[in-house]
């Protein structure tokens, strides 16, 4: 063991597209079965038992990426390479919480078989599920640590490039959202936003006003990371947007098809704004606009057709006009917080048309 933790000093390399498609796959498959699990806990009242079929497919996924990523180490292994020369570039997070997530999965099924099964918001709480979201978090975004650095990807990457990266970091999104589905405005009926927005005394105004703030926060901040590294390809930001509404769907059945639709044309018109002001971290002023833009565009869709869908426009206007803009304020907030001054690019502009399956570490040991 001693000898194979020993780093034998080669640079380590990046891993091919492909490798990564594969990675962001079995990752699906990991997000698919929390999906089903959090369905189950959210509209399933008589669990009595770790042991169900929800958890057979959410730990199969787990099997399956994990396998994958340990495979990807053995591979280099076999080279000749050791210790962390053997770990591909941004593999290292995901591989290292392969074995803490099996952990907490073993407390959780402890938790469960002595404390019971929760069906409220205890789930959320559960101090085995929050260690289980963060490891898993740390295998889903394997694609994109490894996009993040790697010398093909360059300041412009195609959409096909970019897609592993992209689902992974779109499924970690859906993961906080599932976590703070206590303030998810994703998961709200159109009929009862329309009704949210009707009366200042009732609480639902209040809770409503809270999820539209956190939700806005937890969807655009990914979005914003993004373009701050990439000059992100037409269709990125509805992939994000897309992914994000399934969890959300889940949980509620997908009762609530025509918000859940609303989000992913908000994507759809990100991508739009994406493609006129052509944001980056060398063009402040563009990305701050289209930071309080798209959030201001996205809030604007949910409450118009929430008021087509749901019975009419709410009757306190203060409410469904300001909402909106208060949602654009804190897009703007957000831009200015993430890309206080402009930066220069670092990422070639041009890349070759492959790549070996692992390339040279090419880069500075700052930028590695």
């Amino acid at each position: 063991m001693r000898r194979l933790l020993a780093d034998s000093g080669e640079a380590r390399g990046w891993v091919s597209l492909r490798t990564d498609l594969v990675t962001a796959l079995l990752g699906l498959w990991f997000g698919v079965g929390l999906m089903i699990d959090a369905w189950a806990h959210s509209n399933l009242a008589e669990l009595e038992t770790f042991f169900t079929p929800w958890h057979a497919v959410f730990y199969s996924g787990f099997a399956a990426v994990s396998g994958w990523i340990l495979w990807q180490v053995w591979r280099n292994v076999r080279t000749g390479r050791q210790g962390l020369a053997a770990v591909p570039m941004g593999y290292l997070a995901g591989l290292v919480a392969v074995p803490a997530f099996a952990a907490f999965g073993f407390a959780d099924m402890m938790w469960h078989t002595f404390l019971g099964i929760e069906t409220t918001i205890d789930i959320l709480f559960s101090p085995s599920h929050l260690g289980l979201i963060v490891t898993m978090l740390l295998i889903i975004t394997t694609p994109l640590r490894s996009a993040w650095s790697a010398p093909d990807v360059g300041a412009r990457p195609r959409l096909g490039r970019l897609l592993p990266a992209l689902i992974g970091f779109a499924f970690a999104t859906t993961l906080v959202s599932l976590f703070l589905s206590y303030g998810d405005a994703l998961q709200w009926s159109p009929d009862g936003i329309v009704r949210a927005l009707s009366d200042t005394e009732d609480a639902r105004a209040d809770r409503l006003a809270t999820a539209m703030v956190i939700t806005n926060v937890v969807s655009l901040a990914p979005v914003l990371l993004l373009i701050r590294r990439w000059e992100l390809p037409f269709g990125a930001m509805t992939v994000m947007y897309a992914v994000g509404a399934l969890m959300p769907g889940a949980q509620t059945s997908f009762e609530n098809l025509p918000v859940l639709v609303t989000f992913v044309a908000a994507g759809l018109a990100g991508d739009l704004l994406i493609r006129w002001l052509r944001p980056s971290s060398r063009r402040r002023a563009a990305y701050w606009a289209f930071a309080g833009l798209s959030a201001f565009v996205t809030w604007s869709l949910y409450v118009g057709v929430a008021a087509v869908t749901g019975g009419g426009l709410p009757t306190v206007p203060e409410l469904w006009t300001g909402a909106p803009v208060v949602a654009g304020l804190i897009g703007l907030a957000l831009g200015a917080l993430f890309l206080p001054n402009a930066t220069p690019a670092t990422a070639p502009d041009t890349v070759p048309d492959t790549v070996p399956d692992t390339v040279p570490d090419t880069v500075d040991a700052e930028r590695a």
